[in-house]
């Protein structure tokens, strides 16, 4: 696939695609007219009777979240945990119920959000301020843990619980941006000797992957509509930073109008 973050020194060769290019190398699009660098291999049309409030996720939110369950490599009949329901977590959720997830544990800090990982799929849900999601999630599979941990946070605790949770042999799949070193405990990592496997991914972009994620959208197997939490036009646009950068109004995203 071709990673849509990928920058324009990278090493490994991937030429930048898709949303990393807007805000980095060029202008951003929240204007009224966008120039868009490759747009035969970025461009995807979108189907007529999709709204834009469906569609609004799909090139890097919904990516980014289904591809985390796509690489924790979830088979019919598993049990996830996902750590944090922000934007990416709850797609991360939606995703893990449409590979075939029996069993969807998913944690967070905040109850609305919890709210609405049930509509995209959560079996149960755990506020980590009242209950030891560690302990809890290990209660609840008979202490045998899960089989993939979808970490959708960033931060050592949350890395660390995804591990503590993971069955011999699980996977967990990190989609969290860490903005520090981590450390993986002893305990955590069964010495060395638990056969898990930890992957790290990026927001895959093109064409062919909006092609697909639209596709699903269209199905009405998800709805990520209730991602959309509040709306303003392009020019209250320093309002919507604020109301996002203070997290006030349970704001998860905002669109933004013309």
């Amino acid at each position: 696939g071709v990673s849509s973050q990928a920058g324009g020194c990278s090493c490994h060769g991937y030429k930048p695609m898709g949303g990393w290019r807007f805000g980095n190398t060029i202008d951003g699009t929240q204007a009224e007219y966008v120039l868009v660098p490759d747009a035969q291999a970025n461009l995807a049309p979108v189907p007529d009777a999709l709204t834009d409030e469906q569609v609004l996720m799909c090139p890097d939110i919904m990516s980014t979240g289904f591809g985390g369950a796509e690489k924790a490599d979830i088979k019919i009949g598993d049990i996830v945990a996902i750590f944090a329901q922000g934007p990416i977590g709850l797609c991360a959720t939606a995703g893990a119920k449409l590979r075939g997830a029996s069993c969807i544990i998913v944690v967070d800090g905040v109850d609305s959000r919890l709210e609405i990982a049930r509509q995209m799929g959560a079996d149960i849900t755990l506020n980590f301020r009242n209950v030891d999601v560690v302990e809890e999630i290990l209660r609840i599979t008979g202490g045998r843990g899960v089989d993939a941990a979808i970490e959708a946070l960033g931060t050592q605790l949350t890395f660390e619980q995804s591990l503590r949770v993971l069955k011999p042999g699980g996977t967990l799949s990190s989609l969290g941006v860490y903005s520090q070193d981590l450390s993986i405990p002893l305990g955590a990592f069964h010495a060395g000797l638990g056969d898990h496997k930890i992957i790290t991914s990026l927001c895959p972009g093109g064409k062919e992957r909006m092609r697909r994620l639209l596709n699903v959208v269209a199905s009405g197997r998800v709805d990520l509509g209730p991602l959309v939490t509040h709306e303003y036009k392009l020019d209250a646009i320093v309002d919507a930073y604020d109301l996002f950068a203070n997290q006030r109004d349970g704001v998860l995203k905002i669109a933004i109008k013309p």
